[in-house]
């Protein structure tokens, strides 16, 4: 099992250089005073600097230094954080994941670190197996807290979202809310945004499974669970079997066979949002039918141009190209990031 290894010790706060409030603070009630938190030891809350005694995100294979914390009121809604900074770049997990999902998410801690930011690791209720029994909705309203948390107990500046497979659909997702968080969002990453109805359809049991879920959803028996053959990784509800499996279902954002209409119609509001689009070239969840070159290009015209990435051999978690992946993320978040942080609300 992997393992997080944590160090938190009290130490005093200094205000931003730039502002001593977040530019939340006008709308966001409850912000504490940051000099009385837990902070990593020997860490600037301002990022200004780093104390000498200071070891770095990780402290070996599996193992990263930082603060353990909960952002929400269930037990589930618990967040691990990588350096004390006032910029965040958020990882969302896909199906079945939590903390420590990717490889390539060590190397990003300290190679973030070194620019001045924040890894943070949530957990939702859709983590691990609890996919099956949540839903993008859900989703969005914890990861609005976890931003919300980030603002008021953080002090924080604004975060980029990066999502990896499922996560991809949350970011969409929590980004067509327009939740007042959500204003937060500096830029979006989606790393990996394939299709689960597609990889689905290739195997046996879906049809009949699809049929079946559609069923239950008009007899209103939608959050009941579907049989263990639907998916033998998690119990899952008749919603959200359709959801991820139907054609139009809520997740399905990234088929290839939706029109370019329909493409705009799900994604075309993050036209608003700088957006990077990481695309593994030999995601071994993508079918042999479909021309990965031709869909990533339809996705990122969807989205409005977002940034192409295109990691030849890549497999889905880009565990083969790591560095590839953390070079990609770094140079959008260094570009991307800082832009419009005076004063989003003008």
């Amino acid at each position: 099992m992997n393992s997080l290894s944590t160090s938190s010790t009290v130490s005093s706060s200094s205000p931003s250089s730039t502002s001593t409030t977040s530019w939340f603070s006008g709308i966001v009630r409850g912000r504490q005073d940051r000099s009385s938190s837990f902070k990593m030891s020997g860490s600037s809350s301002s990022g200004s600097g780093l104390a000498a005694n200071y070891e770095g995100p990780i402290k070996g294979k599996n193992q990263f230094r930082g603060v353990l914390f909960k952002y929400g009121p269930k037990p589930i809604q618990v967040a691990f954080k990588t350096g004390d900074y006032n910029q965040q770049v958020i990882f969302i997990g896909g199906l079945t994941d939590g903390f420590l999902a990717t490889e390539y998410l060590e190397p990003l801690a300290i190679a973030l670190d070194n620019e001045k930011w924040s890894l943070v690791q949530l957990l939702m209720s859709s983590s691990y197996s609890g996919y099956g029994t949540s839903s993008l909705q859900q989703d969005a309203m914890e990861i609005d807290q976890l931003i919300s948390y980030l603002i008021n107990k953080e002090n924080s500046d604004g975060v980029v979202l990066l999502g990896h497979s499922t996560g991809s659909q949350d970011i969409v997702h929590y980004m067509r809310t327009n939740a007042a968080c959500s204003r937060a969002v500096r830029a979006a990453i989606l790393q990996a945004p394939v299709s689960d109805r597609e990889y689905k359809a290739t195997l046996p049991e879906t049809a009949a499974m699809i049929d079946l879920s559609s069923t239950m959803i008009k007899e209103g028996r939608g959050s009941e669970l579907m049989p263990k053959e639907a998916d033998p990784s998690s119990p899952i509800t008749a919603y959200r079997y359709n959801s991820l499996c139907a054609y139009m279902g809520d997740d399905d954002m990234f088929s290839s066979d939706l029109s370019d209409d329909q493409l705009r119609m799900r994604l075309g509001h993050m036209a608003n949002t700088p957006c990077q689009v990481i695309f593994s070239m030999n995601d071994e969840y993508v079918p042999e039918y479909v021309d990965k070159k031709a869909l990533v290009d339809r996705l990122c015209k969807a989205m409005g141009g977002a940034e192409k990435v295109e990691i030849e051999y890549g497999n889905h978690s880009l565990s083969n190209r790591v560095h590839e992946a953390v070079q990609a993320i770094i140079a959008f978040v260094k570009r991307e990031g800082p832009k419009g942080w005076d004063d989003p609300w003008s």
